[in-house]
């Protein structure tokens, strides 16, 4: 089945989905993946400090990057979004993560 970019663009603000300008600095938002967990915690100048996942596997905890967005798999992004359900996420360092399953956010005044 080809995805047309007519499809991809009528169904993208459809997804359940955490946009970059709803995020907050201090907000944790927690992205489970088909094979990872990542939080991530918003910083200054749309940086993030994520764990978990890859980043966790390979010794990076609470490395600082930014989040490019999410794809559907090829070069088409979605650069609005930290995450999205469906997609998948990219990071500023070109990881891409499995497909994202759920998000979770908690935002920054009920963290202690």
């Amino acid at each position: 089945m080809k995805v047309l970019l007519e499809n991809i663009v009528e169904i993208s603000d459809k997804l359940p989905q955490i946009k970059k300008c709803e995020v907050s600095v201090g907000d944790c938002i927690f992205v489970k993946t088909k094979n990872s967990t990542y939080r991530i915690k918003a910083d200054i100048n749309g940086n993030y400090f994520v764990s978990g996942g890859w980043f966790e596997k390979n010794g990076f905890k609470n490395y600082r990057t930014k989040i490019n967005g999410c794809t559907w798999g090829g070069s088409v992004i979605k650069t609005d979004v930290v995450a999205a359900c469906g997609l998948s996420m990219e990071f500023g360092n070109r990881l891409k993560t499995s497909r994202i399953e759920k998000i979770f956010v908690l935002p920054s005044c009920c963290v202690n």
